[in-house]
């Protein structure tokens, strides 16, 4: 069946497929989705595809109808019912074959959506697939002329669980209270099977599964979404705190004082750790994470590889640099032993297990990986976001070193401060985010910018 391209592109976006159920994604519409995602794998081999899905309550119909979509172009659908984002890509990897997770991350009640992934967990964005569906499904799937694929079930938690922590060394952990927050999300499935056998008492927050989110968005990059975990931390004692967000693909980590611990502290760790089993390789980090990411992977032998914003990148820079990690201020962590794919639960574990190897507390541990000060994401709306940002770079140009227009533009000032300034790609809004040696200095860079920003 024909479909509009308004109404078709207004739900298969740069990197995956969302919207609101019942709206512009319905069992037809997925089906469709389905058929032609098959046809374009299927042209590159595939025989199979994985599939699973989170907890909201459209999506087992919703990951079923795909499944027929799949399958009436001749190949077979290996169910793997409830998952993480993360588990999916083990799965996809695990099976060699493409996969799609129904799944609509952190967004409300009401949506869902479709993260597609080519086999060994490699993603499919805007250039390399969707655009194809999204012509497909505008013009009408072809039909298939030939027989129909079939649909097997498989349970594959407990080998991703045993797979993740085969990943990280383990041994000799003193035993650790970890609070972990699931938001009502895939963590409260992940998270008992992961953490099970290790040497720690599980906390257990909003760990029932329930995609209507009773409790809180399942957005822990919002601060006003830490609180709960910030005070079960606090009330149990807890060593730390992890909080998942909905489809357990991000993690954010609170110490034992109950204080947020910032991602690019979390990228810096990990990066630290994985180059001590590989020195010399290449780690990746985005331009709005911390200066002392690449710093530290400097000092360590390593090599920064510095990139835009955005999964697509950081996983394409992955596959080209061969890096061994990447990580992204958002809580984004990639593995190249995970497929070069995110995995928040693989990061959580390497911070458990530095934690867990030594005596001291959490916030001690991590102070040496927190060089500077920093604002977090800002974000302002503005008409005309070019002329916004043109402004802010005339008015601080006497005390620049260099403007880099990789993603936005990133500003370096001479007293080693620097800010960055991006528009969004779908919302008139300019973020800012800015750096520097004290919060003091951060919060007055910040009050002069907003002030030419929202003029």
């Amino acid at each position: 069946m024909a479909r509009s391209a308004e109404s078709v592109h207004a739900v298969i976006k740069a990197y995956d497929v969302r919207g609101v159920v019942g709206e512009l994604i319905d069992a037809a519409f997925v089906q469709d989705v389905g058929g032609a995602f098959a046809r374009l794998v299927r042209d590159e081999r595939a025989k199979k595809v994985v599939i699973g899905h989170d907890m909201r309550s459209s999506s087992p119909a919703l990951a079923r109808a795909f499944a027929d979509g799949v399958t009436a172009q001749g190949l077979d659908v290996v169910l793997i019912g409830l998952a993480s984002t993360d588990q999916l890509y083990f799965a996809s990897g695990l099976f060699d074959c493409p996969g799609a997770m129904f799944t609509a991350s952190h967004n409300p009640a009401q949506y869902n959506g479709i993260k597609l992934c080519r086999a060994g967990a490699k993603p499919v964005g805007q250039e390399t697939g969707l655009q194809a569906v999204a012509a497909e499904v505008i013009d009408g799937v072809p039909v298939h002329d030939g027989a129909a694929g079939v649909v097997s079930e498989e349970d594959v938690l407990e080998q991703y669980a045993n797979f993740v922590r085969g990943l990280v060394h383990l041994s000799d952990l003193r035993r650790l209270k970890v609070a972990v927050d699931a938001g009502n999300g895939m963590g409260g499935h992940t998270a008992p099977a992961v953490f099970g056998p290790m040497p720690l008492d599980l906390e257990p927050l909003f760990f029932e599964l329930d995609g209507t989110f009773p409790n809180h968005e399942a957005n822990p990059l919002d601060p006003a979404n830490l609180v709960d975990l910030q005070r079960y931390v606090r009330e149990t004692g807890a060593d730390i705190g992890l909080a998942f967000d909905g489809d357990a693909d991000r993690c954010f980590v609170v110490d034992e004082l109950g204080n947020p611990v910032s991602p690019s502290a979390v990228t810096a760790l990990v990066a630290e750790r994985e180059l001590a089993k590989e020195p010399g390789s290449a780690v990746i980090y985005n331009l709005i994470t911390s200066r002392s990411v690449p710093e530290l992977v400097t000092e360590l032998g390593g090599h920064p590889v510095r990139t835009r914003v955005g999964h697509s990148f950081i996983k394409q820079q992955m596959a080209e640099t061969g890096a061994i990690f990447g990580g992204e201020h958002s809580a984004h962590y990639y593995f190249r032993d995970f497929w070069g794919a995110d995995s928040g639960m693989l990061a959580a574990l390497h911070v458990l297990a530095a934690l867990g190897e030594q005596d001291q507390p959490l916030s001690v541990l991590m102070a040496k990986y927190q060089r500077y000060a920093a604002s977090g994401e800002i974000n302002s709306s503005v008409a005309d976001a070019a002329d916004r940002t043109a402004a802010v770079v005339t008015a601080f140009a006497d005390r620049t070193i260099d403007v880099d227009r990789l993603d936005g533009v990133t500003v370096e000032m001479k007293d080693t401060s620097w800010f960055n300034l991006r528009a969004s790609n779908t919302e008139p809004l300019l973020r800012l985010n800015v750096e520097a040696r004290t919060a003091e200095d951060v919060d007055a860079l910040v009050t002069e910018i907003l002030g030419i920003v929202r003029a």
